[in-house]
């Protein structure tokens, strides 16, 4: 009997160590699956990522992106119109995937941090502010960045939906490191 408990208790003790090793930085223990759903939408590839990244829609609230959707012809300075049928898949396309009806935990802390507001740009909320913080703006003034808002630059697997610190891989610079 003590012998099975021992046999027990190492067994427990090397998973938990194991499982340590492949924590994230947000504590995530285990098998890492994307932290939002990858873009699986075309029609959104295809006219808003001509021009950006196609952004996770986990990443804002419906909200945010129905009144992102309304206002194209004046998105962000650049006339981003899109014919009836087109504005209104991707809007439901985004709305069905937003951050208050995808579910994930990236997305869930996303919501957390919004509350009540409405943001219009994800490098607003404040959930990604702190995600950042400690990034100095050179390295995102590096040609190869420009903004926050270029996430793929450094999140290798963001097309993947995974923004996992390990990662990360700065231009110029290489593999972040948070100490």
């Amino acid at each position: 009997m003590m012998k099975k408990l021992m046999i027990s208790l190492l067994a427990i003790a090397g998973i938990a160590a194991a499982s340590s090793v492949l924590a994230d930085d947000d504590g995530y223990r285990g098998s890492r699956g994307p932290d939002v759903k990858p873009v699986d939408n075309t029609l959104y590839k295809t006219e808003c990522a001509s021009c950006h990244m196609a952004f996770h829609p986990g990443f804002l609230p419906a909200r945010s992106w129905q009144k992102l959707m309304g206002g194209l012809a004046d998105h962000f300075g650049d006339n981003a119109e899109l014919g009836a049928a087109e504005r209104q898949a991707i809007e439901a396309y985004l709305v069905a995937n937003a951050a208050d009806n995808a579910g994930g935990r990236r997305s869930q802390k996303f919501m957390r941090s919004i509350g009540d507001t409405t943001p219009l740009r994800i490098t607003e909320v404040s959930y990604f502010r702190s995600k950042h913080r400690e990034v100095p703006a050179r390295l995102i003034k590096h040609e190869k960045v420009g903004s926050l808002s270029n996430c793929a630059a450094c999140h290798t697997r963001a097309d993947l939906g995974s923004y996992a610190e390990r990662e990360i891989n700065i231009p110029g610079v290489g593999r972040w490191e948070d100490d």
